[in-house]
């Protein structure tokens, strides 16, 4: 817009802010609480030419209460709650923290675009976090495990507690759902004889997926809801209770995402004949997830990959040198391969899945979102070819026993 009309309507969100609290002094209440109104007077329609209400400060004017008094003019003091917080100039998140932080245990993973905090116990975490997350960057948290009652979350210990239970089974190369017994999939976890077969022969890739959820994961395994929150990484923004857990506290009256939280297990591909499948496909979260891998089955039977054989198969991927490295060492276990996209990447990805599909002679629906859908796992093959056509780079991550991984909303991931 033109630069007089900056000045009025609000060229950056401080201007905004700024002159909708002016607004705001035009009218009170009785109670001292000023406000705005919804709509348009007649006169001011014709004045403006506008006579559509003005969205964000209806929005403002409903939440915020001004107390400005008549007689000053609005200003807004802005003060940071660290004091030797950093610039926030997008450079000291990779140059200058080493200064800033040196009493917190981290690397940079995945071409500095990956925060690794190592020493989950450290108090002061959450501060480069939140440095972080301000860029929407994912972050790693290593060692959760060892703050965990790890006999509860053993396969057979779940299976005895909770093998009579009904549950929905994903087969994950057909995306077949069956209702069925938990115990028939967990009796397969580790044990690849006793899992289903499916028509060719082959051992079926299953997935126990977000058994249980939410209030019944809650009911139903008590001793391992209250496991899991004192022990989830930076409690001030993972926890129910975290201040700064921005979703736990949202007034009644907002719509909440599915907080969780949710127990998702599956079967690794190391038993099947088709290693270019994933247990979940690529897709976007609706809020932000922290996903800790509490538990990691060595799988028997023939056809398995050894354990040199599945360390050969993630060493093949584009990994970042420090994962080579925990990959050799022994006191590691890796269980989960991550491919992790950033939001802003979204449109270059589903456009480059719908025309793979037409080269694939796939009929493309205009109502068809390839993301949304959840319809496809992006091979290594495809991983290039959209680094080469579209110039959008994979993230990479090897997801070890303990290891919490927090992504923040929209960023398109498949394991």
């Amino acid at each position: 817009p033109p630069a007089s009309q900056n000045n009025e309507q609000g060229s950056t969100l401080r201007d905004l802010l700024t002159t909708t609290a002016g607004k705001l002094r035009l009218g009170s209440t009785d109670a001292g609480i000023a406000f705005a109104p919804v709509y348009s007077t007649g006169a001011a329609s014709g004045k403006s030419g506008r006579s559509v209400p003005n969205i964000l400060d209806d929005i403002i004017a409903s939440v915020v209460e001004n107390k400005i008094p008549p007689n000053r003019a609005p200003k807004i003091n802005v003060k940071s709650e660290i004091k030797d917080e950093p610039k926030d100039d997008g450079k000291c998140i990779q140059d200058d923290c080493s200064k800033l932080y040196s009493d917190i245990q981290y690397s940079w993973i995945c071409d500095k675009h990956v925060l690794w905090l190592r020493d989950h116990k450290n108090n002061n975490n959450w501060k480069l976090f939140k440095e972080c997350w301000k860029q929407g960057r994912p972050v790693l948290v290593s060692g959760m495990h060892k703050k965990m009652n790890f006999s509860l979350w053993k396969a057979e210990s779940i299976s005895l507690d909770f093998g009579n239970q009904q549950a929905d089974i994903l087969n994950c190369k057909d995306s077949v759902i069956s209702n069925t017994n938990v115990k028939e999939f967990w009796d397969g976890f580790e044990d690849v004889s006793k899992r289903q077969k499916i028509k060719n022969g082959e051992t079926a890739l299953l997935k126990l997926k977000d058994w249980p959820s939410g209030e019944d994961f809650k009911a139903m395994m008590p001793a391992r809801y209250e496991d899991l929150l004192k022990s989830l990484p930076l409690p001030e923004y993972c926890s129910p209770e975290g201040k700064l857990n921005l979703a736990s506290h949202l007034p009644g009256f907002f719509v909440r995402p599915d907080l969780g939280p949710r127990l998702c297990s599956a079967y690794g591909v190391a038993a099947t004949k088709d290693h270019d499948i994933g247990t979940t496909n690529l897709h976007i979260e609706v809020s932000d997830v922290v996903n800790i891998l509490v538990y990691v089955g060595i799988a028997k039977g023939n056809g398995v990959l050894s354990k040199s054989g599945v360390l050969k198969k993630f060493e093949e991927e584009d990994l970042d040198d420090l994962l080579r490295k925990r990959l050799k060492d022994s006191s590691e276990l890796p269980g989960a391969l991550w491919h992790i996209y950033a939001g802003k990447d979204a449109d270059k990805i589903r456009e480059f899945l719908q025309k793979i599909a037409k080269e694939q002679g796939l009929e493309v629906l205009p109502e068809h979102d390839p993301i949304r859908d959840q319809s496809w796992y992006v091979n290594k093959k495809l991983r290039q070819r959209l680094l080469e056509e579209y110039g959008v780079k994979t993230c990479t991550i090897i997801q070890f026993l303990g290891d919490a991984i927090i992504l923040p909303a929209g960023a398109l991931h498949q394991v």
